[in-house]
């Protein structure tokens, strides 16, 4: 990811230009009027954006849901939090449902389809190459509860480096088929450990 998101060699650096993050994706924010949805969410950095009570096994948010936003399968968030290695906060996109609601702690938005790839957008965040804007967005120092001091105008001014829309599209591609793989690889480890631990415990019965 590093070598794909860093541009490593002429070709690629000849088709990569700079956006505003406001001119590839628009800001959402559609409440959801009359609780249309009661899935409240939240943003894992592990899993994504997922259900507030699977993942706290209950639910802190408020009762009237009205001021939340309402978000569509495919819409992101921006998480202000930071935690562990996630130094500047996590955006995720929302893929388990076909809608949700989320605190307006969060920065929400919409990928603008004919300019940006949405798959290519994951792993753009993934790689955490944005965090160099980030950390010069936000006030040194400002931290309110937890959260980093990222107001909206400045998140969506934040700039970035992408390649032309089918160059996205192959890179996702390509992400996608190293991911996968490195989950099946990863399966495997996890059989092949079980049954490990197995074998040994009947050596010694």
């Amino acid at each position: 990811m590093v070598e794909v998101f860093g541009k490593s060699n002429d070709h690629t650096k000849e088709i990569w230009h700079n956006v505003k993050l406001g001119d590839i994706c628009e800001r959402i924010t559609q409440r959801n009027i009359n609780n249309a949805s009661t899935l409240v969410l939240t943003i894992a950095a592990q899993y994504g954006l997922v259900s507030q009570t699977d993942f706290f096994y209950k639910s802190i948010a408020s009762t009237d849901l009205s001021n939340y936003y309402l978000l569509r399968n495919g819409d992101f968030a921006y998480n202000k939090s930071y935690s562990g290695e996630y130094s500047w906060g996590t955006v995720k996109r929302l893929d388990l449902y076909s809608e949700g609601v989320l605190s307006p702690l969060y920065i929400c938005f919409r990928p603008i389809e004919d300019v940006i790839d949405s798959d290519f957008l994951i792993y753009l965040f993934e790689s955490k190459c944005w965090y160099r804007e980030i950390s010069e967005i936000c006030v040194e120092g400002a931290r309110n509860h937890g959260l980093l001091n990222v107001s909206v105008t400045d998140f969506f001014n934040m700039k970035l480096q992408i390649p032309e829309l089918s160059e996205q599209k192959r890179i996702a591609q390509r992400m996608k088929s190293f991911t996968d793989k490195l989950e099946q690889y990863c399966q495997l480890l996890s059989l092949y450990n079980a049954q490990k631990k197995y074998l040994l415990s009947q050596m010694f019965i």
